[in-house]
């Protein structure tokens, strides 16, 4: 899970179990709160499921500015970089 792409379908295979969401929804641009309808206990479960594969602990602060999926991707990056 090094490059972007990667990374991208991680998150969207992650998104579509957790919450149910068509694949097609998520997309780097797609809001997170706005258009895929998530909420604060989401972000939460999302958070366990890129630490459990990433095998790197997520700050929540470092989680707070995370807005769209494009911005989960560059968390993870920075993760993982």
């Amino acid at each position: 899970m090094q490059d972007r792409a990667a990374i991208f379908e991680e998150v969207q295979k992650a998104m579509v179990e957790l919450f149910e969401l068509d694949a097609d929804q998520i997309t780097e641009d797609a809001l997170l709160y706005q258009d895929l309808d998530l909420d604060s206990i989401d972000a939460v479960d999302l958070v366990v499921r890129l630490q459990n594969l990433t095998g790197k602990k997520i700050q929540p602060e470092e989680f707070k500015a995370v807005r769209s999926v494009g911005d989960v991707i560059d968390a993870v990056e920075g993760l993982i970089g």
